[in-house]
């Protein structure tokens, strides 16, 4: 019999379903039944494409044994840790706050009131039918000791973020040394053999390199930009990458870019899409274009729904396996590719016996197209042409494998970081498609996912479900003002304004002007966390800053920019302290050290000369165009064509314009850069 997970929308819980495990959806309905027999809580949190998460289900979760004790002694809740990140932070939090490793799956055991007492990642079967004896026997003969316990973990959790990091105002304005020290810090930790950090396991990271390119730009330090290259090409090369398809896995578990768990998730290669395009921009390296054409391949092919939504992930298992369907072995490859195997092998670095485990082959190129048609005496452009011939055959038979499972729930902060991707794509290709796949995106996300004015989090069987979170507001309205810098449609302007007013009135905290992750006022949780850090999806709050740095220049509120002001203002010495996880931050405060211009195009041809400017220059500018004069957006109101109808370029600062010009060349040559 399924349990009551049956009625679920998340497909990690509906995972779940037919579990003997009596699981509940975190709701009042569990919380309650813990309070009423005086039973500890066990919460359990994972995502769909969780490699290890379905590890320990097979193991435990669907074990009719380890079912019964866990019936038995504990009230237990299964929880999407992409429905319900708000949990997950605070729970998360709690287990590093006991000195462990945290993770997913993520296990965490509550007293009935919700405070947690102790918890973990994966465990195998013994430990954890083990653990759960230890822990009923203890709640059952020291439930004082416990409380204790949760009572100070609780405290630990409800420390606000101002007295756990130190954060103050800065006395300091921020300044072109801070960029220095920032960059100075950075650099140590690049990886000058394989690209990205010297870390193990290795992840992208694009927020770090997004603003090094930035900086790179703006400070013309070339380079840097040479660093920021080499690291998307090594990734680009690697196993993380899906040479058939496209798309990126979320990391390699070594330091080559190597070996990925396989899953693929859409936040990863919304970023990683919109890095490649500004780094194409700026380079104009082949491979950088094959990996943006490729991923919307796969995005489009593989993620797209037909109202314009994107799916969240894929899994790294199929058949049980992970990478099963990405992977190859020789003799296979050997079948297929035929006469054609030998610089095939060199390219891709393919091994009789596998060169991964269990005798399979991953994809990983580690020498250049150009050295490898050299070494078989063949040109570029013959290697490509018999390159892409085998991609497609290969394609074909993988095709008609399992293929791995799919999260098929709609995350509305997800799709507004891959429709950024989807638009700084169009920006540098001039491709129609990602304009187009990029604005039905935001299109989807404002006609479906706000319900009676309120942004929600996740979409299925045509229902939005769950308010969403500061991430799903940060992410949208940064892709709405982009989307209002391609389209000039007011409409994606007003959007981007409505909801940053919503996250002023619902998230925002004037005690220390940062926004909570949560909405304290809609639910009542053990803690309300605000987001700082940014990692492999920036910091809320740092995504939050910078959008409203971006609106005050559209609009012309200061009090937009004032709050901006503040946030980058307290966080200005932890930036300088620890820049390799503040590296969104560090973008706005190049954005404030270099003046951000604001560029306004009116006037016949302004469409065509926004969208160059765009391309020439993707770092710290923001443009507003309309082919005849209007009041629209106040950064384009007074602002006039030439006499003849023409569209002029006005480049402003902090309101005030430069001498109004007519070509991109003289739009650029008013640009600030750094000396």
């Amino acid at each position: 019999m399924p349990n009551r997970l049956i009625h679920s929308q998340s497909p990690y819980l509906l995972q779940h379903a037919h579990n003997p495990v009596d699981w509940y959806p975190w709701g009042p309905e569990a919380l309650k039944k813990a309070e009423v027999e005086n039973k500890p809580i066990l919460v359990s949190i994972g995502y769909s494409a969780c490699h290890w998460c379905h590890v320990m289900e097979r193991e435990s979760f669907e074990d009719e044994l380890t079912a019964e004790l866990m019936n038995e002694r504990f009230v237990c809740i299964k929880i999407d840790r992409e429905e319900r990140p708000d949990l997950d932070n605070i729970y998360m939090d709690a287990v590093q706050a006991m000195g462990l490793q945290g993770g997913w799956p993520l296990n965490v055991f509550l007293m009935p009131n919700q405070k947690p007492f102790y918890g973990g990642t994966y465990f195998k079967n013994e430990q954890w039918t083990r653990l759960l004896a230890n822990i009923a026997d203890a709640f059952k003969k020291h439930p004082d000791q416990l409380a204790e316990s949760a009572e100070g973990f609780g405290h630990s959790l409800n420390r606000s973020e101002i007295e756990k990091y130190g954060i103050r105002v800065s006395e300091e304005q921020a300044n072109p040394d801070d960029l220095i020290k920032i960059i100075s810090k950075l650099s140590p930790q690049f990886d000058p053999e394989w690209g990205g950090l010297k870390r193990i396991p290795k992840f992208p990271m694009p927020s770090i390199w997004d603003f090094v390119l930035d900086y790179a730009i703006i400070a013309q330090r070339k380079d840097l930009k040479e660093r920021v290259f080499f690291t998307l090409k090594k990734i680009g090369m690697g196993g993380i990458y899906d040479h058939l398809r496209g798309g990126f896995s979320r990391y390699s578990v070594d330091g080559e870019w190597f070996a990925p768990h396989f899953e693929k998730m859409l936040y990863d290669n919304g970023q990683l899409l919109e890095l490649y395009a500004k780094a194409y921009q700026v380079s104009k390296e082949p491979l950088f274009i094959e990996k943006i054409t490729e991923t919307v391949n796969w995005l489009e092919t593989e993620m797209l729904t037909e109202e314009g939504g994107f799916h969240a992930a894929q899994d790294a298992d199929s058949e049980g396996v992970e990478g099963k369907f990405y992977t190859w072995r020789y003799s296979e490859l050997e079948k297929l590719v035929g006469d054609e195997m030998p610089w095939f092998r060199k390219l891709y670095n393919l091994k009789i016996h596998g060169n991964w485990e269990e005798g399979v082959n991953i994809l990983f190129q580690t020498e250049d197209y150009s050295k490898v048609a050299s070494d078989f005496k063949m040109e570029d452009s013959e290697l490509l042409s018999k390159l892409d011939t085998i991609k497609k055959k290969l394609l074909v038979v993988r095709n008609k494998r399992i293929f791995p499972g799919k999260d098929d729930k709609i995350i509305s902060g997800w799709n507004g970081l891959m429709s950024s991707g989807l638009l700084q794509g169009f920006i540098a290709t001039g491709e129609k498609r990602m304009l187009n796949l990029g604005l039905k995106n935001l299109d989807f996300i404002q006609e479906k996912m706000i319900i009676d004015g309120t942004l929600h989090r996740s979409y299925k069987n045509g229902k939005a479900y769950t308010p969403a979170f500061l991430e799903d507001y940060a992410a949208v309205i940064k892709a709405a003002l982009r989307a209002f810098e391609i389209n000039g449609k007011k409409k994606y302007l007003d959007l981007g304004k409505k909801l940053t007013d919503d996250c002023l009135l619902h998230f925002f905290d004037e005690a220390d002007s940062l926004f909570f992750f949560n909405n304290p006022k809609a639910e009542k949780l053990i803690a309300n966390k605000k987001e700082l850090f940014d990692n492999v999806i920036p910091a809320s709050n740092s995504i939050m800053a910078r959008n409203l740095h971006r609106l005050s220049l559209f609009t012309y509120e200061d009090h937009y920019a004032l709050i901006s002001q503040k946030m980058l203002n307290q966080m200005r010495e932890l930036i300088l302290k620890e820049p390799g996880f503040l590296c969104n931050w560090a973008s706005l405060l190049l954005e404030t050290v270099v003046p951000t211009a604001e560029v306004a195009i009116v006037g016949k041809g302004a469409q065509k000369l926004a969208g160059e400017l765009l391309k020439k220059h993707p770092s710290n500018l923001i443009v507003a165009w309309s082919e005849k004069m209007t009041e629209s957006a106040p950064i384009l109101t007074g602002k006039t064509p030439d006499s003849t109808g023409n569209a002029l370029i006005y480049v402003c600062f902090d309101h005030a314009c430069r001498r109004p010009v007519s070509t991109i060349k003289e739009a650029l040559d008013q640009l600030p850069y750094l000396t």
